[in-house]
């Protein structure tokens, strides 16, 4: 037992000393209607902070459709045989499951109506 102990304490000795090569990106400059964030460079002006605002908008309720998804069917799974848990699952599936192809065909309208017929910039 303590020769593996050792051993582990002389090999994660030997990794912390071992160089470290970093392969590191140099900085990104934007442009002028550019700011740079931690998300990378954002445009600054009203249409692209109303697309970037849309877009976290669409993936996050992206992902509450998917959570609620989830737990919809975890609560499917361990309702037992008990119906009250197990429509409420079920409705809980249905209804995000309605939440999300709403968010998917509001976006089709948006992109049809917003940039094919008003041309409104930044939705390409």
């Amino acid at each position: 037992m303590r020769i593996i102990v050792r051993m582990i304490i002389a090999l994660l000795g030997m990794l912390y000393l071992a160089p470290h090569h970093v392969f590191a990106q140099t900085q990104v400059l934007c442009g002028t209607d550019s700011i740079n964030t931690a998300f990378g460079c954002l445009s600054a002006t009203p249409g692209g902070i109303f697309t970037t605002f849309f877009q976290f908008g669409i993936g996050i309720a992206g992902g509450i459709a998917f959570l609620l998804i989830v737990f919809g069917g975890f609560q499917i799974i361990t309702s037992a045989g008990n119906p009250e848990r197990l429509n409420e699952g079920k409705e809980l599936v249905g209804s995000a499951i309605a939440g999300l192809l709403l968010v998917v065909f509001s976006v089709f309208l948006l992109k049809i109506i917003g940039v094919n017929i008003l041309g409104i910039p930044g939705f390409q």
